[in-house]
């Protein structure tokens, strides 16, 4: 008998209406596919699809007892997972509102699994990946420690134009090196 292949969701953070979010994530998904597949389930899982209100839950996330019925799917949703890819932009050096909240609204479903970080922006994103990790540390998650930041220019980020295979290609390998160090952690 076979054992099913690990569930990675890869999550987009941003939630902006003009957003690059999508286009890299799946560019990133795509290097993946062709470099773990079929060992890895790969689901790209975007943030705008899950609208979280802020303080929607009046108790703590740590007691897992959520009385919203969005919490519960998104528990549900994040529970169901091995492992996370975490593509995120960075905003005044830090990252989204919309991952830092989606974090907090649970505990217990990201406890102990591996994760990577994938940023970009104008500078790559170091800073936003540095401060994620000190939470995803806090959640005891598991990083793997190569953490891409994709460098964008300026017409990028401004017109929202991005061909990622052409544009990010000298980032290829940083990422396939921290899939890597994601399915090491899968083991």
């Amino acid at each position: 008998m076979t054992t099913p292949a690990p569930r990675v969701f890869v999550i987009v953070a941003s939630v902006r209406a003009q957003r690059l979010g999508p286009r890299i994530a799946e560019w990133v998904v795509g290097i993946a596919a062709s470099r773990a597949a079929p060992r890895l389930s790969l689901e790209l899982v975007h943030l705008a699809d899950w609208p979280l209100p802020m303080d929607d839950e009046a108790g703590m996330p740590q007691l897992g007892d959520y009385a919203s019925e969005r919490t519960r799917a998104w528990s549900a949703k994040i529970a169901s997972a091995d492992a996370f890819v975490f593509v995120t932009p960075q905003y005044n050096w830090g990252y989204p509102a919309s991952l830092k909240n989606a974090l907090d609204h649970l505990h217990a479903e990201w406890r102990g699994k591996p994760a990577a970080i994938v940023s970009y922006g104008g500078h790559g994103g170091g800073k936003c990946a540095a401060q994620l990790s000190q939470v995803l540390q806090a959640l005891k998650m598991r990083l793997a420690p190569t953490m891409p930041a994709l460098v964008l220019s300026e017409a990028a980020i401004r017109q929202a134009l991005l061909d990622p295979a052409s544009e990010l290609a000298s980032h290829r390998e940083s990422v396939e090196q921290a899939f890597g160090e994601l399915g090491g952690l899968l083991t």
